[in-house]
């Protein structure tokens, strides 16, 4: 293949006028560019150039090969420029991906801001309860609701915010059947709860200005199911107290339909981190919308 140089050269070489003048535009010695210009002579086996002591012009195959040369060195310098535009400000497209819950309840108000903020920027947005190869299946960020440390991997890692689950009834439970006043009294109530591998029915609860003592109550469900949005519904017909990450309940709290019970307990806690397959070499775009969520997700989960 043509060392791609050589059409660099040449194309100056004739847009200059010459062996001289180009010399002096490039910085290359004069004779370098003749040497260059006879070997690309030879490589392709036609003469480009007519070059005497006192003329200097193109043969015809020559000015065919300019077209062509002077054609791709201007694409060449588009993809440069786009390639460092892309460096300079937020443009294109990220790639994210979160469980659907947290993409409902969590992410859909944070995108909705940041592409208004970066009209430039575009999102896709993918909810899935599944483990998602993010490498494999190209996305830029994942965001994972977690209780447990995420495993340990090749990926980069950033919290976002911690997620308390917080103790919800609907506020019809609350008017018919009052709400409880410990965690002792929960026993006296119907639950709703959140079924998860490996995990037995049972809230555990520590108080708020507590880091480690937790009483523990064991449940008999009304409701096993391993869909908040559901349970969350339950809750809000008035079938039982539930256990929900505090984001997930957030609008129903503001709407009235849902309240929160035992204020002053966590039933559980949980962390929202990012998932990004490299640190170095981010693009101002996934850098910018990284950030929005690193900014936004601790005014968004918390009541």
């Amino acid at each position: 293949m043509l060392d791609l140089n050589d059409f660099f050269v040449f194309v100056h070489v004739v847009e200059r006028g010459g062996f001289t003048a180009a010399s002096r535009t490039l910085q290359i010695p004069k004779s370098t560019l003749s040497h260059r210009m006879q070997q690309l002579e030879a490589e392709l086996g036609v003469r480009l150039l007519n070059r005497t002591s006192r003329r200097f012009g193109m043969t015809d195959a020559g000015e065919e090969f300019y077209r062509h040369a002077a054609s791709m060195l201007r694409t060449a310098e588009l993809a440069e420029t786009s390639v460092r535009n892309r460096l300079a400000e937020p443009v294109g497209t990220v790639r994210c991906t979160a469980g659907a819950a947290t993409m409902q309840f969590a992410m859909s108000h944070i995108i909705a801001d940041f592409l208004t903020q970066y009209p430039k920027v575009n999102v896709v947005a993918h909810s899935a309860d599944r483990a998602v190869d993010i490498v494999g299946e190209n996305y830029d960020i994942a965001i994972r609701a977690h209780s447990d440390p995420l495993p340990d991997s090749n990926l980069v890692q950033r919290t976002l915010a911690p997620t308390p689950w917080l103790l919800f009834a609907g506020s019809g439970y609350i008017e018919a059947h009052g709400a409880p006043k410990t965690p002792e009294d929960l026993q006296g109530h119907p639950s709703l709860f959140m079924m998860r591998t490996g995990v037995p029915a049972a809230w555990r609860l520590r108080h708020a200005s507590q880091v480690r003592d937790e009483i523990v109550v064991p449940l008999s469900p009304r409701l096993l199911c391993d869909d908040m949005v559901s349970l969350q519904q339950a809750a809000i017909q008035g079938l039982g107290l539930v256990a929900l990450p505090s984001y997930i309940c957030h609008q129903a709290v503001r709407s009235g339909v849902l309240q929160r019970v035992l204020p002053d307990w966590i039933a559980g806690d949980a962390t929202i981190t990012a998932l990004l397959p490299y640190r170095k070499g981010l693009l101002p775009s996934v850098r910018v919308f990284l950030d929005h969520l690193a900014a936004e997700f601790p005014k968004t989960v918390l009541l």
